[in-house]
């Protein structure tokens, strides 16, 4: 099923690799022209656009773009008592992790009296977007909100699709999920619409725009992401979902071929790749995907997702090739089935997450692990990180400088200011030591 890419016997540069690889990719600018009416006319117009969008492209109105309260609340009384236990067990997981990514404020001595020290402002308003489209995503509620709660975020609105089976609200257990971490502000809107109304606001139905955007979603939300990009922050470009496995001969193929089907359900976009130097093992791999893949219920999503050309099994010579292959791939998410696995992990320079050990499936961090899983796709891993507490922190500097210490590094400031031919700049130095004319 999954199509064979051999890269033994040569060898190949990291170019070479980026081109080799499997991989889908969506071209965001493709969608431009679509979204970009969209972001003006909710600039313009904000919840009354907004509004009329959400009935041409998810085919309900509802009554106002905030929630009411009452709706947030019959939402988590009604909802199965197992499912509020999960998300509690996960909320306080997510919660421990995230608490201790919290940074310590530090202070640098340059010279007697004169200091620097970095102290982390959290960001005042943050629109987290939950997206809709073919699951419901209350994990996404955790994994947007906690990293933003952690870092001591002002205030949180909440942003979901509305659902006509709902009476125009979004889905019944991201409400609940938003009602047991304390949000209750939650607004009915979705895709390119409610990123703008996100980014602008609207005054008049008391909708205050946020100064940060972050959540995964469709390309028409990243197309609105990247137009609104300097309005306000956003955390990233997400693409669709991909899994990276390096594997060798002492991996158990059942597992691998279940995380690598687990993760193809999510979209027909979504990538799973397997990297091996064991040609045995790789085709032990497709025949028990072949085999198990028909069983769940999105066997055709699954399907599509894995016949595509973003999927696929890479065979290479050695395990230091596997882990250059890999870091050449940059994962969202990469799984490590390996004798030594721990060792390998280490080694590894380029993934989102890297999880480690055939007890450590991707499904754990979608979930229940304590991790973040918004994390960078399409190869972004090799530059970027997924979402944090840190991603709602932005580190700033306090100067303090008292007059003996300025006047001991003064001489440097005005060389160096005289050299770039900025005299105004030593003169705002000497101004504090002499009578300038």
């Amino acid at each position: 099923m999954l199509t064979l890419i051999d890269l033994r016997g040569r060898t190949t540069t990291t170019s070479e690799l980026r081109r080799a690889l499997p991989r889908g990719g969506t071209d965001v600018a493709s969608v431009a022209h679509i979204v970009t009416p969209v972001v003006e006319a909710v600039r313009e117009r904000g919840a009354e656009a907004a509004l009329e969008y959400g009935e041409q492209f998810d085919k309900v109105r509802p009554e106002s773009v905030r929630v009411p309260q009452s709706i947030i609340d019959e939402a988590l009384a009604n909802l199965d008592p197992k499912v509020v236990g999960a998300l509690e067990e996960s909320i306080s997981r997510v919660r421990k992790v995230h608490a201790d990514q919290v940074p310590a404020e530090h202070t640098t001595q340059l010279a007697p009296g004169g200091t620097v020290t970095e102290v982390f402002l959290p960001v005042e308003r943050v629109g987290l977007y939950v997206p809709g489209g073919n699951a419901v995503y209350p994990s996404s509620v955790i994994m947007n909100v906690v990293p933003a709660q952690e870092a001591g975020v002002g205030t949180l609105v909440v942003a979901s699709p509305p659902q006509a089976d709902h009476g125009g609200w979004p889905h019944p257990t991201i409400l609940a999920a938003a009602k047991l971490l304390g949000v209750d502000e939650v607004w009915a809107t979705g895709g390119a619409q409610a990123v703008a109304l996100l980014a602008y606001g609207d005054d008049a139905h008391g909708l205050e725009p946020v100064d940060m955007i972050t959540g995964p979603g469709n390309i028409f939300v990243t197309a609105a992401k990247r137009q609104v990009r300097g309005v306000v922050g956003i955390d990233s470009e997400a693409g669709p979902t991909e899994i990276a496995i390096i594997a060798d001969a002492t991996a158990n193929p059942v597992w691998v071929a279940y995380d690598l089907i687990s993760q193809a359900e999510h979209d027909v976009l979504a990538a799973s790749v397997l990297i091996t130097d064991s040609e045995a093992f790789a085709q032990a791999v497709n025949k028990e995907i072949e085999a198990r893949f028909g069983v769940t219920r999105n066997a055709a999503r699954v399907e599509e997702a894995l016949r595509g050309k973003q999927s696929g099994i890479v065979l290479v010579d050695t395990l230091d090739e596997a882990i250059r292959v890999a870091d050449a791939y940059g994962a969202e998410h990469l799984e490590i089935h390996t004798e030594h696995a721990p060792e390998v992990a280490r080694r590894v320079r380029n993934a989102g997450a890297i999880f480690v050990g055939g007890f450590s499936p991707v499904p754990l961090g979608d979930y229940s692990a304590g991790s973040n899983h918004v994390l960078p796709t399409s190869g972004t891993a090799r530059f970027s990180a997924g979402l944090s507490t840190h991603t709602f922190l932005r580190p700033v500097n306090l100067i303090e400088y008292d007059e003996a210490a300025l006047k001991e590094i003064s001489e440097t400031v005005i060389t160096l200011a005289d050299a770039e031919d900025l005299p105004a700049h030593g003169e705002a130095i000497r101004c504090r030591f002499e009578q300038l004319q």
